[in-house]
């Protein structure tokens, strides 16, 4: 079975950037199986007022709605979809726009299973946009594989018309759509779907899972010329292989002090609180270094949970803390002053930055090791078409006026 190598930014990118305008590049194609030269997929989506993880504020979004073919050949599919997630993550938090780390806002949906309504197009609304990675994490984890009709138009339809896409110039809009039927298929026209998309400037980009031939018979090159988006195609059976580092089972251990520090508050508390721990569980259940790589990204800014965490609350308003009632207060600060939950929360806040700072450098050390060992790899191909992957998003996030850190 054909195995792909992978550095956080590598395989990251595939889910990454596009542009709105896409005249300033130049729609390629690279086979994932042959080395040819290809393009990307990116994706988009927004966030509502009422959804979860949804935070309000000045700096630059990018959205991203991925949508993804769970009929029953896709089994492979869905598993490259969990072991690219925190790596997607990574990526995206090294962008910067005008010295801001941009909103990463994130949609999920479903189509081509059976165990969807026929009355809804077999395409089912995973999760809204959101900025609550773990949600997205526990979602992609629960999605199963079943035989059903794949409709791409009426998935995109549903993706544009069902989300809420910011109107602002300088945030970036993706739709990802993946699977291996004919692009053609369903009630409503790709072509119309795809319309409505750019008059929202949202950019389609696909990705074909099987022979890229079949794959531009299908037109799926032909909706992302439409999307002004990019064609991909890969083997959705390949393995995915992670490079396992000296810096694994330190970061591992990290991580649990890591943890230690989130401070759960109301209703929901509790239940995000476990839902985070199982996260860690099930990137560790794809490999190893799967989990060192969404440990990593817990140190960055774009995973907060202020939702349930009173460490997070307080980073975005202190004063938000007196308005949480006592019996929505973990057992550790029940009959506490609030004097007393403030120092407390202090404490957690102090503790998070240091243990942080101790994985990032764990991080750096580990990437290093981890880009030498790639270069040692005999499948040279395939550590050129990352080095594409890498160039093609850092042009289309140049083209926005993003830089990279």
């Amino acid at each position: 079975m054909k195995k792909i190598y992978l550095s956080a930014l590598m395989l990251s990118c595939i889910v990454l950037i596009g542009c709105r305008n896409a005249s300033a590049t130049e729609n390629r194609t690279v086979n994932i199986s042959t080395g040819q030269q290809t393009e990307i997929l990116q994706e988009n989506s927004t966030s509502q007022k009422n959804d979860p993880g949804y935070t309000s504020n000045a700096n630059t979004k990018i959205q991203v709605a991925i949508l993804l073919d769970t009929s029953g050949s896709m089994d492979g599919l869905i598993e490259q979809a969990k072991s690219r997630l925190w790596n997607i993550v990574n990526t995206l938090t090294t962008l910067r726009f005008k010295g801001k780390t941009p909103e990463i806002q994130i949609a999920l949906y479903e189509y081509g299973n059976d165990k969807i309504k026929a009355s809804d197009g077999y395409v089912r609304l995973v999760t809204p946009l959101t900025t609550d990675l773990d949600l997205i994490s526990e979602k992609l984890f629960a999605l199963k594989t079943d035989g059903g009709l794949e409709y791409c138009g009426t998935a995109i339809d549903k993706a544009v018309k069902g989300l809420k896409w910011s109107t602002n110039d300088s945030d970036i809009h993706l739709i990802y759509i993946a699977g291996n039927e004919p692009f053609t298929q369903g009630g409503i026209s790709y072509k119309e779907a795809i319309g409505d998309a750019l008059r929202k400037n949202i950019t389609v980009n696909t990705i074909h899972c099987g022979d890229i031939n079949q794959g531009i018979r299908g037109e799926w090159k032909a909706g992302a010329d439409k999307g002004n988006g990019k064609f991909f195609n890969i083997d959705h059976n390949a393995q995915v292989r992670y490079v396992t580092t000296p810096y694994d089972d330190r970061i591992d251990q990290c991580n649990v002090r890591l943890n230690a520090t989130y401070v759960s508050y109301g209703s929901i508390g509790r239940e995000r609180k476990i839902s985070q721990v199982q996260q860690d569980k099930n990137a560790e259940s794809i490999s190893y270094a799967n989990k060192a790589e969404r440990i990593v990204s817990k140190t960055k800014s774009v995973y907060k949970n202020e939702s349930w965490d009173m460490v997070d609350l307080a980073a975005e308003n202190e004063d938000a803390l007196k308005d949480i009632k006592q019996s929505e207060l973990p057992s550790e600060l029940q009959g506490k002053t609030e004097t007393e939950i403030k120092s407390y929360v202090a404490q957690k806040t102090e503790e998070r930055a240091s243990i942080q700072k101790e994985i990032e450098q764990l991080a750096k050390q580990r990437q290093s090791y981890i880009d030498k060992e790639l270069k040692k790899s005999s499948n040279s191909s395939e550590d050129d078409l990352g080095m594409l992957i890498n160039q093609s998003v850092i042009e289309f996030a140049t083209a926005k006026g993003y830089n990279m850190e």
